[in-house]
């Protein structure tokens, strides 16, 4: 019960938070992964937003993540499975001025671009194939992209998030990138 307690009062979001207060934005990345939802976490009441969503594969749950410099979760959210990576791109960022936001090819639209023009941050982000101009960008900056990639490699090690088994999954991974914050 205690668990469960702490998780309506945003314990486990408040211990995140303020870990991730140390977090280096001088560089930061984002990226979304997708976490296929078990069988039982589809029943009981639904209380409050659960971000289960129906894909392709079933039930599944869109966790998107803003990782800073040194591949530790700064912040995230979570949607159903079927939402696309861009809209949550923005909100994420919010405030924060990076020098560089580094995403894959699904973060190349129009409205993050300018909004990253506009703040002067630099976007290593590939340009998709059907733009008519090609835009450069750091293809050696990219490389290190691959801290998002770990990081979720990371985070997938922890059953409750691999499976989703469990209802409130924004508290797991809340104490999921805790746990990896003082590791």
């Amino acid at each position: 019960q205690r668990f469960a307690r702490w998780s309506r009062s945003g314990v486990w979001h408040r211990v995140f938070a303020q870990l991730a207060l140390d977090a280096d934005f001088e560089e930061v990345f984002i990226d979304s992964t997708i976490v296929r939802a078990h069988q039982h976490a589809a029943g009981a009441p639904k209380k409050g937003d659960q971000a289960l969503g129906r894909s392709r594969g079933g039930l599944s749950t869109k966790i998107h993540a803003l990782v800073e410099g040194l591949g530790l979760l700064a912040r995230f959210s979570l949607t159903g499975g079927e939402a696309g990576d861009s809209p949550q791109a923005l909100p994420l960022l919010g405030d924060l001025q990076p020098a560089s936001l580094s995403a894959d090819k699904a973060y190349d639209t129009d409205a993050i671009l300018q909004h990253l023009a506009d703040q002067g941050i630099e976007a290593v982000i590939p340009p998709r194939r059907h733009r008519r101009v090609q835009r450069r960008f750091d293809r050696d900056h990219y490389k290190n992209r691959n801290l998002i990639e770990r990081f979720f490699c990371r985070i997938k090690q922890f059953r409750r998030i691999a499976t989703r088994y469990d209802k409130p999954l924004a508290s797991f991974v809340a104490i999921t990138a805790a746990v990896i914050w003082l590791a």
